[in-house]
């Protein structure tokens, strides 16, 4: 199995850190924080990836290289200009698209078991599977409705076209992981041989999928989550591993 880690932001919520530094090399706890999502993806076995490059991506490649030294297989998509996540996965089309693939953002901390959600995503048939949390913030984020079987009724104000017969909602937000199946390159362009152009797979491609009926599951994950996106929410993540209150089991 492959993943694509996106890691071209420019990291605006970080500066001025992120003026001479990519937000992927950003210390978090003495590692860059893209390493984070590297060794997950590693514990579980996931050793070949592409990671999307675009402020100060020569940096991010000087420093991984080819993933050697962390026992992985990584290869860069540097775009010339920002493509945004469905962008991104599009420029990445030939490396992903033979099979199930994972997607994960770099800016984020989590201890997942991605043997439950590939388990999931497998036992549902999904096209796309989207790790979500309960959060009192979800509104903030743009709240993602998930009904009892899994199935995401509600997407960023999208409805699906069952929604309100299919019983009590819950309320959740995305946590920037998820899993993928190659079907998912056609729902967002077609037409393969064109150019990539920006555009957000969240705000665009998975509307598009719940409107139409395609099988959009959510895996309710209960677990620590941090998003490494502001300074504040990095001495949090900092404060609660020093205390000991999270462990990742991947390190």
């Amino acid at each position: 199995m492959k993943a694509i880690v996106f890691a071209a932001g420019s990291g605006q919520r970080l500066l001025p850190l992120t003026e001479r530094l990519p937000k992927a090399l950003v210390l978090v706890a003495g590692r860059p924080m893209i390493e984070y999502p590297l060794l997950l993806l590693r514990h579980y076995g996931i050793k070949e990836i592409i990671i999307n490059l675009h402020h100060l991506g020569e940096k991010i490649e000087a420093y991984l290289k080819d993933g050697e030294k962390l026992g992985l297989q990584i290869s860069y998509s540097r775009e010339e200009k920002l493509l945004d996540t469905g962008g991104g996965l599009s420029q990445a089309r030939a490396f992903l698209a033979e099979a199930t693939f994972i997607a994960v953002n770099s800016d984020v901390m989590i201890d997942l078991n991605l043997e439950e959600v590939l388990a999931q995503h497998r036992r549902e048939k999904a096209t796309a599977t989207l790790v979500l949390r309960e959060d009192p913030r979800a509104d903030l984020y743009g709240p993602i409705e998930l009904s009892a079987d899994l199935r995401i009724q509600t997407f960023l104000s999208h409805q699906a076209p069952q929604h309100g017969t299919c019983g009590p909602l819950a309320k959740f937000m995305f946590t920037g992981v998820q899993v993928l199946e190659p079907k998912v390159f056609g729902l967002m362009n077609p037409h393969p041989t064109t150019s990539p152009h920006p555009f957000s797979i969240t705000k665009v491609t998975y509307p598009k999928m719940l409107l139409q009926g395609d099988a959009l599951y959510g895996f309710r994950y209960e677990g620590f989550w941090q998003d490494l996106g502001t300074p504040e929410r990095i001495r949090e993540a900092e404060e609660r591993l020093k205390r000991g209150e999270v462990r990742l089991h991947y390190l």
